[in-house]
C-alpha cells in the first residue's frame, strides 16, 4: 500500500510527458488559444474571407434597418456633414475663397476623411464591443477590425456615387484621372485598416480609449485639410517649411489630396506633396503591416480576463 502511495504521479515523469507532446503532435493536437504563426494566421485568415465579407455586409445592412428611410441615411449623413462645413467654414470663416470648385473640394474631404474616421472609431470597438462573439467562436480576430474597415469601405462606395453627381452637376469633366480613385482607395484602406487593428489590440485592453479617441480625431481632421485648402492657407504665411511639408504628408491629408487630384480637374499637382504616390504607399505599408503584426501579437488575449 505505501508503495502504491509513493509511486509519483506518470505526467511527472519527463519521459512520459516527451511521449504526451509527441502524440499530441502526431494527432494534430495544440495549446487551446495558442497563437498561431504569422503565416499560418494569415492563411487562417484568408480562409475566412467570406465570413469577413459578410459579417461587414450585415453590419451595414443593419445599421440603418430602424430608420424609416432605411439605407438613404448612408448618403445623407455624409451629405449633411459636408452642408454643416460649407456653411461653417466655407461661408462663415471663408475659407472657400480662393479654392476652385470649392463644393467638390469640400464633398470629397468630407467623404474621405469620414471613411478613416469611422474606421479607426468602429476598429477601436472591434474586441471590446463584440466580446461575447470572441468568446463563444474561435476564429482569427483580426477578421473584426478587417469587417468594419470593409463595412466603412462599402458605405463609401455609396457616397461616392452621390460625389460624382456632384461632380457633373457642378461641372467637373469626366476625366480618365479618376482611374486613380481606385489605388488610392486601395492604399487608404490599407491604412485604415492597420489603425483600426493597432486601436483594437488598445482598446480590448483599455475600453476608455474609445471615449477620447472622438476628441484626437476631430483634432486630426482640422489639420488634414478636409474644409481648407493647405496650400491656399499656410503656403504663403511666415511658417517653415517643413511645417507646411508635414502638414501635407499627414495621411488623412495625403489620401484626400489624392483622390481630390483623382477627381477634380482644378485640383492640381503642385498641390500634392512630392512624391506623393511613395507617401501614400509608405504609410499603407507601415500601418497595415505594422498594425497587423501588433494586434497579431496579443492574438491570445482578445476576449480574457
Amino acid at each position: 500500500m505505501s508503495q502504491a502511495l509513493d509511486t509519483p504521479p506518470p505526467t511527472s515523469n519527463p519521459a512520459a510527458q516527451i511521449d504526451l507532446a509527441a502524440l499530441a503532435a502526431r494527432h494534430g493536437l495544440s495549446v487551446s488559444g495558442a497563437r498561431p504563426s504569422l503565416p499560418e494566421y494569415v492563411r487562417q485568415l484568408w480562409a475566412r474571407r467570406h465570413f469577413i465579407t459578410a459579417f461587414a455586409t450585415a453590419k451595414l445592412t443593419a445599421q440603418y434597418s430602424q430608420a424609416k428611410l432605411g439605407q438613404v441615411w448612408q448618403v445623407m449623413t455624409p451629405l449633411l456633414n459636408a452642408a454643416v462645413y460649407y456653411f461653417i467654414f466655407g461661408v462663415l470663416l471663408g475659407t472657400k475663397h480662393g479654392v476652385a470648385d470649392y463644393i467638390p473640394f469640400l464633398v470629397t474631404g468630407v467623404f474621405v476623411w469620414t471613411f478613416t474616421q469611422s474606421s479607426i472609431m468602429a476598429g477601436t470597438r472591434a474586441i471590446s464591443g463584440n466580446l461575447g462573439l470572441v468568446r463563444a467562436l474561435h476564429f482569427p480576430r483580426a477578421a473584426l477590425p478587417i469587417s468594419f474597415c470593409l463595412q466603412q469601405l462599402q458605405q463609401l462606395m455609396f457616397s461616392m456615387a452621390a460625389l460624382l453627381v456632384i461632380l457633373l452637376c457642378c461641372g467637373v469633366p469626366v476625366s480618365l484621372s479618376w482611374v486613380l480613385l481606385v489605388p488610392a482607395l486601395v492604399l487608404q484602406f490599407a491604412f485604415n485598416a492597420g489603425v483600426s487593428m493597432i486601436m483594437a489590440r488598445m482598446g480590448a485592453k483599455t475600453p476608455d480609449i474609445a471615449q477620447l479617441m472622438p476628441f484626437l480625431l476631430r483634432t486630426w481632421m482640422y489639420v488634414s485639410g478636409v474644409m481648407w485648402s493647405i496650400q491656399k492657407t499656410v503656403g504663403h504665411d511666415d511658417l517653415p517649411h517643413w511645417v507646411l511639408t508635414a502638414l501635407k504628408c499627414n495621411p488623412a491629408a495625403v489620401y484626400i489630396d489624392l483622390i481630390r487630384f483623382a477627381l477634380i480637374d482644378t485640383f492640381h499637382a503642385n498641390q500634392l506633396p512630392p512624391h506623393v504616390w511613395a507617401v501614400a504607399t509608405g504609410w499603407a505599408l507601415l500601418a497595415g503591416v505594422g498594425g497587423f503584426i501588433y494586434f497579431w501579437k496579443a492574438e491570445e488575449t482578445y476576449g480574457r480576463g
